[in-house]
């Protein structure tokens, strides 16, 4: 019973540490609020993927000395905390992007292992089904937070730095109460890593070409999600709304999906379409996104080959490299989000200066191209990811 406790936590702390998932609903009325352009406005989503991913290079070492309850609870305290400092923005928009975009991406980095970590412990038997769980969980929660901080905006009047003291202060106590349930089963080990200096994995031409495909993958989804409301001007805020839950939704199933895919049809087959779906998508941009209907339609498919970013490349790392091996090379090789979290800012200067996204997705799309016909043409003896060996697991 204890173990389906801790996995319903772990459940409600993830959808609680993806809430910046939908930071497009606040995008519109801050720029209203500050009179800031899109671009400037995207500076606290992406510098939350700057900090998040570079604390976790260092979390997953530091979590088998602090434990994962301390890791958890001062994770979500430090993450709920910086929503709450992102209020005060109204006075002076820094406060907004230190809060959401440097406190609350430290608080997820240190916050975002400890689920994974946990269940996998409790259930040594079902370790990719409680995975694909708490990931999905990351994904999914941005659409019912978005709903929440629409509601609050719209139906509440509440300015979007009110809503973000709101919001940080559910999510101290929710984090943080989550946090207080982590906790491993009497007597298990993880085992050790093999050792390794980072230098050694980054020289491997294995992890490159995974480090630019998932960068590309990352890229396309961040610039998506971050921008979704505005991609189709003159849709409504309803329809703008409604794609973002969409989007997470569709994230959170593509997790669970694409996951599936990789165990039956192999890494390099399921990696490279991933990339060609995603680049299709945005290459029928101009054709798609000319209605509401056709928002959703963009938002479910983009959502939803953006769910595999996040699941095909941990999943090549455990057949690549070993699943002792999961967290070290992992924690790098999430890294990938930092040169990614350029995207949406990028992107929205561009929109800035012309107008449009559409230059954006397609040169996004063109690198997304390329990363997968590298993939493709690698040689098989140095990465053949379609080799599954079952009797590991």
């Amino acid at each position: 019973m204890k173990r389906y406790v801790i996995l319903i936590a772990s459940v409600a702390m993830q959808m609680c540490l993806g809430a910046t998932y939908s930071w497009s609903v606040y995008v519109q009325p801050l720029k209203d609020s500050t009179g800031l352009l899109q671009g400037p406005v995207q500076l606290p989503f992406t510098l939350f993927y700057f900090a998040f991913p570079v604390t976790m290079i260092f979390s997953g070492q530091l979590l088998p000395r602090l434990g994962p309850r301390i890791c958890a609870v001062g994770g979500g305290l430090l993450f709920g905390c910086g929503w709450i400092v992102a209020g005060w923005g109204n006075d002076l928009f820094l406060f907004t992007m230190l809060g959401i975009g440097l406190m609350a991406g430290v608080g997820v980095g240190f916050a975002y292992i400890v689920p994974i970590a946990t269940c996998i412990r409790w259930f040594p038997d079902r370790k990719g089904l409680v995975t694909g769980v708490a990931v999905a969980g990351f994904g999914g929660g941005a659409a019912l937070v978005s709903q929440i901080g629409a509601w609050l905006m719209t139906v509440q009047e509440a300015t979007p730095f009110a809503t973000f003291q709101i919001l940080g202060i559910a999510f101290m106590v929710l984090v943080g109460g989550a946090g207080l349930c982590m906790q491993y089963p009497p007597d298990t080990h993880m085992g050790k890593p093999p050792a390794g200096s980072l230098g050694r994995i980054i020289s491997q031409r294995d992890f490159r070409r995974l480090y630019l495909a998932m960068g590309c993958g990352l890229a396309a989804g961040f610039t998506v999600n971050a921008n979704l409301k505005e991609l189709f001007i003159g849709g409504s805020l309803a329809a703008g709304v409604t794609a973002v839950g969409l989007f997470a939704l569709a994230n959170a199933a593509g997790r669970i999906t694409w996951g599936w895919l990789f165990d039956r049809l192999g890494g390099r087959a399921m990696v490279s379409a991933n990339l060609l779906s995603q680049a299709l998508v945005l290459l029928l941009a101009p054709w798609v996104l000319v209605s509401s209907w056709g928002l959703l339609l963009f938002a479910g498919l983009t959502g939803f080959n953006y769910g595999g970013v996040l699941v095909l490349y941990a999943s090549s790392v455990a057949h690549r490299w070993g699943s002792a091996a999961l967290g070290q090379v992992y924690g790098l090789l999430f890294s990938a989000n930092v040169p990614a979290a350029l995207a949406p800012l990028l992107a929205g200067l561009l929109f800035d200066a012309t107008g449009s996204f559409t230059p954006a997705l397609y040169l996004i799309a063109l690198l997304i191209v390329g990363a997968a016909f590298l993939f493709m043409h690698s040689p098989k003896n140095k990465v053949d990811l379609s080799t599954v060996q079952h009797a590991k697991r």
